[in-house]
């Protein structure tokens, strides 16, 4: 699953801290500490395993009976389910053919109980901690300033500072095995 693009707010919002962190007044640099700010970000998403930024996701996961996890959490609403046949075309499945659901933990669980000719499904969602910059949890966002401000620092490519895992870590989500769920 690729993750959608991060919104442009967002960004512009993380790269203004970071250049607060490292105290740069002029804008010289706000192309590249923004990219900077994006890399943070998917770095952040990618060790948590949770969306930052409240967007739509799409996954693609195999036809299955039993419950199957999302690959993010921080799902706040599945919007659709929809079969994918082998060639990859959509294939339009009604309410009754799959169930959802967001568990208290922001993990969203879907199955197909009628796939039809579906071997895949697509499954769209909406998933984030915050609805922008402003309303992330502050050990998320101080994590991914200290790690713009490293990668804007040290472009020779040492590594991250050891804060900026140990303020993500309380979110992070691990899968040992396959998530399955009962029926």
């Amino acid at each position: 699953m690729d993750a959608p693009p991060i919104p442009a707010a967002a960004l512009e919002a993380a790269r203004d801290a970071a250049k607060a962190q490292l105290r740069i007044a002029g804008d010289a640099e706000d192309a590249l500490i923004q990219g900077y700010a994006a890399s943070a970000l998917a770095l952040c998403e990618a060790f948590t395993g949770r969306a930052t930024i409240l967007r739509e996701w799409r996954d693609v996961m195999p036809v299955s009976r039993a419950w199957q996890a999302l690959e993010v959490a921080g799902v706040s609403a599945i919007t659709g389910v929809a079969g994918l046949s082998a060639d990859g075309d959509t294939i339009a499945f009604s309410s009754d053919a799959y169930a959802v659901d967001v568990d208290a933990g922001g993990i969203g669980w879907v199955r197909t109980i009628a796939p039809g000719v579906a071997g895949r499904i697509s499954v769209t969602f909406s998933a984030g901690m915050a609805e922008e910059w402003a309303e992330l949890p502050a050990p998320i966002a101080q994590g991914v300033v200290l790690l713009i401000a490293h990668l804007f620092e040290a472009r020779e490519g040492a590594s991250p500072p050891a804060a900026v895992s140990a303020l993500w870590r309380p979110w992070r989500r691990l899968r040992l095995a396959g998530p399955e769920r009962a029926a």
